[in-house]
């Protein structure tokens, strides 16, 4: 997120999903429903005091997190690297600003980088993504140590708060400039942060105190939109205000008051949403994470208010973003921006995919997962989350801005005390909550989404399934029941696109008579008893992703998997990796790799290599370039496109 006033730039696709298909899926949404949508607030209540507030409940809903804890893998890894750098942040610094602007001594050293007193965005991390960051790892880990962290700072920043609601890092005189249309750096952005950081805390932590917080800032936004009128506020829109329109909509999901629903449409960005309304893709040119949120906003908003036009906005943005302008990684942007649909060959920079964009992008295929029970969208989720969001964490705890593409770049990461820029809040958001829709369920079967260690509790089944693996090193799953007397629950196992060929279940070792259609869920319907194993073996195969206006120029891929051509350190320096200021390039060009295919297959110019682990080497090439999952690469250089050149025959 730049500090930008225009909208410029051009971006991406991938196909791997037709828009046919997708539209297949989507026509299958149901008319009669349970009883409420769960992700945006991530595990939102269903009720307040007995009252359901939804009009529109998922077909499918994930297991609330509190129920699912990880086990051995790299996604636990990646949850306890994240723990440690929450730990490691003080609250006294975390407060610096809001002390400042409330007038309050503080002890402290600021923060750098955007929590530096001269950043306006300064607020968004300490006052928001953090509080989020603990409530949802409180959730998924049960650590009350840092919950208890997590309440000090919301008491502290409710000493911050004026008299008339207003909770910020820096002084209401920013929105005076927003309203005169001065210069100035996405106040509601920061204002959307703290909001659902507080929110996040009353949802995971039974924090009434920050519900409090969280409604009188709500106030203060309501009063100080009263006076503006609709022609003055659509201009006022044109700089970025998050996901405003989402956290009112939660708001409400959790208190019943209609003037947070009320206020949650005065923040629908109805200029970005009539395109989308009627099926047209007028994306180019716009600021990619500026728009995702309103985009979760509206799934929200169908989902409180059941109109179908909310519905029929997400639903068609979600496709265009997929099939449009999207990587073979699954992430989204080129300098921040899309361009026209289908055209990505020369969209492969340094500042190509945003982490934030994959990060909501998540947040959104939950919903429409959730709405539909469609397992493209989990095949988007699983591409996307190994490819453009495990990998982008050191093991520090340090997070990425950009997952560059360009030939011969590297990852960079931001410092533990001076980045905290958009995505490293966005980071420690998404390494909070690994375990979310691992597991999903309907009134009476079980949904295995994703193929991640773990242990999910269903207290109102009296039954627990336990899933070891090392996925994706692992070419499968195993799954235990723990039962304390025979239990009859469908186990629905999702079967990837990418497991094409030789998919095998077996239950107590006894192999199943299944038919497993890539993009499916296969079902294994009988009475569960203690002790019994599923036993899922999924194949991988090495294919291509082909990017659509060029297609010698691919991405090859190991099942779900983009592989990264290693390029060597050359010129490399730890200064280069890690910087408070963003990512960095240098003056080296390197080509893109390139090999020749003698067939169509993958398996022509590059193969595995021997050994148990994730190496390929290119064979029968002039030149031997080896490659391993990108999620595994780090401190050298790298690409993730290949130059593909057919031999005549």
């Amino acid at each position: 997120m730049r500090n930008l006033t225009e909208n410029s730039a051009n971006v991406s696709r991938r196909r791997f999903l037709s828009k046919t298909a997708v539209a297949t899926g989507v026509a299958m949404l149901p008319h009669s429903f349970y009883a409420l949508a769960q992700d945006a607030v991530e595990d939102i209540p269903r009720s307040n005091n007995g009252v359901g507030y939804e009009k529109v409940a998922w077909k499918i809903e994930p297991f609330p997190m509190k129920d699912v804890r990880l086990r051995s893998g790299p996604m636990l890894n990646a949850q306890q690297i994240n723990l440690r750098y929450l730990n490691l942040l003080p609250n006294d610094r975390l407060l610096y600003n809001f002390r400042v602007t409330a007038g309050l001594p503080t002890p402290a050293q600021p923060l750098g980088g955007w929590e530096d007193p001269k950043c306006e965005l300064r607020g968004h991390f300490t006052g928001g993504h953090y509080l989020s960051a603990c409530a949802l790892m409180y959730a998924s880990t049960g650590d009350e140590a840092l919950r208890s962290k997590a309440n000090d700072l919301v008491t502290e920043l409710a000493k911050c708060q004026a008299a008339n609601g207003y909770l910020s890092a820096f002084p209401e005189e920013f929105f005076v400039r927003l309203r005169n249309r001065q210069k100035v750096w996405a106040p509601f952005y920061t204002y959307h942060k703290i909001m659902a950081g507080h929110l996040d805390m009353y949802i995971h932590c039974g924090n009434a105190q920050a519900l409090q917080t969280a409604e009188k800032m709500a106030g203060w936004a309501n009063e100080y939109l009263k006076p503006i009128s609709d022609d003055q506020w659509h201009k006022m829109q044109f700089v970025e205000y998050g996901g405003m329109n989402e956290v009112m909509y939660n708001l409400y999901a959790v208190t019943g008051k209609p003037e947070y629903l009320a206020l949650g449409k005065r923040f629908d960005d109805q200029a970005f949403f009539a395109p989308l309304a009627a099926r047209q893709d007028d994306l180019p040119r716009h600021h990619a994470n500026t728009n995702i949120p309103k985009i979760i906003g509206a799934a929200r908003a169908y989902e409180l208010t059941g109109e179908t036009r909310y519905h029929d906005i997400a639903d068609y943005f979600w496709q265009e973003v997929v099939t449009e302008h999207a990587y073979a990684t699954g992430g989204t942007s080129n300098r921040e921006f899309w361009q026209q649909p289908g055209k990505l060959a020369n969209q492969l920079g340094s500042s190509a995919e945003e982490c934030c964009c994959s990060y909501n992008m998540l947040k959104l295929s939950r919903h429409l997962h959730g709405w539909t029970a469609d397992p493209r969208y989990m095949d988007y989720y699983e591409r996307v989350l190994y490819n453009a969001r495990l990998g982008t964490q050191d093991s520090n705890g340090m997070l990425m801005y950009y997952l560059p593409l360009n030939p011969g770049v590297w990852k960079t990461f931001g410092t533990a005390f001076h980045s905290f820029w958009c995505c490293t809040g966005t980071g420690v958001e998404e390494y909070s909550k690994t375990n979310n829709t691992i597991y999903s369920h309907d009134d009476h079967g079980l949904y295995v989404n994703l193929f991640i260690g773990s242990e999910v509790n269903w207290p109102q089944k009296h039954i627990r399934v336990i899933q070891d693996t090392n996925f994706p090193e692992e070419q499968g799953t195993t799954l235990s029941i723990r039962a304390d007397h025979a239990v009859h629950v469908p186990l629905h196992v999702r079967i990837p696109y990418w497991a094409t060929e030789n998919v095998a279940i077996k239950v107590n070792g006894k192999r199943q008579r299944i038919t497993a259609t890539p993009t499916s869920y296969v079902t294994l319907n009988r009475r569960w008893k203690d002790g019994d194993t599923v036993e899922v073996s999924l194949p991988m195969h090495l294919h291509t992703s082909q990017l659509p206006d060029d297609p010698t120029l691919q991405a090859a891929m190991y099942g779900p998997l983009v592989l990264a051509a290693q390029l060597g350190t050359q010129g490399l320096s730890h200064d280069m990796i890690y910087g408070d200021s963003g990512p960095h390039t240098d003056r080296l060009k390197p080509s893109m790799p390139e090999v020749t295919a003698t067939q169509d297959a993958a398996s022509s110019w590059i193969q595995r290599a021997d050994g148990k682990d994730l190496k390929f080497e290119t064979v029968q090439q002039k030149e031997n370039i080896s490659a391993i999952p990108l999620y595994q690469l780090f401190n050298e250089r790298y690409s993730v496109y290949w130059k593909v050149n057919r031999k005549n025959s």
